[in-house]
């Protein structure tokens, strides 16, 4: 199977981008250590600025006019950070200082204010630079809201910088998600952290802290889960080391 294959979805360039994304930034950063003893991860800096600005860049330029943004760990250090952002997006804190919820969690108890279309969720350790195409843009052009209830961004293994993982999901020719990575066996693509899903999705979820991986399970069996894949630069900041490698191959244009 090759990327190009995986485009096949049907695109409709004039659909509009998610007004709302909802920004995971609620982790303990371990891996990030000992950067983040005294400060979150989103706050990290990578080629000159935090992670999550990175990550709000894209928002701004993709036209996204709403953000979720959920916090944890060292919150008020990142509330006043993006208290202090002023690029036109609308933020609206998603406060998990009581517990953090993992990711599935962090969606339900963030429902509320993510509202009843269709959202972004992008993940603020992972930092990209766009292709010929805005990756936002990509997605919304290929969601399809009758057919789908996630569509995620991907990369090729082979094009996953800084990631140390043998690869997430594996696509049939037309962009369908077919199943995971078996255990010690590699699948062909990464998720890059960023996704389209439907609120419809978000039901029937157990208590307390969860995973996406269960929302995933269920649009994976019912053949409504899809991958595109990303035309640009995409890299896993996950550790120290990987901040170093990212910049080099940044700055290496």
């Amino acid at each position: 199977m090759t990327a190009r294959k995986t485009l096949a979805l049907r695109p409709n360039p004039s659909a509009l981008v998610p007004r709302t994304a909802m920004v995971m930034a609620a982790g303990l950063g371990k891996r990030m250590r000992p950067l983040t003893a005294t400060r979150p991860k989103p706050l990290v800096e990578v080629a000159g600025k935090p992670l999550i600005d990175h990550v709000f860049d894209r928002l701004c330029a993709a036209g996204v006019k709403r953000a979720v943004v959920n916090v944890h760990y060292l919150a008020d250090a990142l509330e006043a950070h993006l208290a202090r952002r002023s690029c036109g997006i609308d933020i609206a804190i998603s406060d998990e200082r009581a517990q953090l919820m993992e990711t599935g969690g962090g969606l339900v108890q963030a429902r509320a204010l993510i509202g009843d279309e269709p959202f972004l969720t992008v993940n603020s350790d992972n930092l990209w630079i766009d292709g010929p195409v805005d990756a936002i843009r990509q997605l919304a052009a290929a969601w399809d809201a009758v057919a789908m209830d996630a569509l995620l961004l991907m990369v090729p293994l082979a094009r996953a910088h800084c990631h140390a993982g043998l690869g997430d999901f594996h696509l049939d020719p037309a962009g369908r998600i077919t199943g995971r990575r078996k255990p010690g066996r590699p699948a062909p693509f990464v998720w890059t952290g960023v996704q389209i899903l439907s609120p419809r999705l978000i039901a029937d979820w157990p208590q307390g802290p969860f995973s996406t991986n269960i929302f995933w399970d269920r649009a994976i069996a019912a053949g409504r889960a899809h991958g595109i894949v990303h035309s640009g630069l995409w890299f896993d900041v996950g550790t120290p080391a990987a901040i170093a490698r990212t910049e080099a191959i940044l700055a290496d244009g």
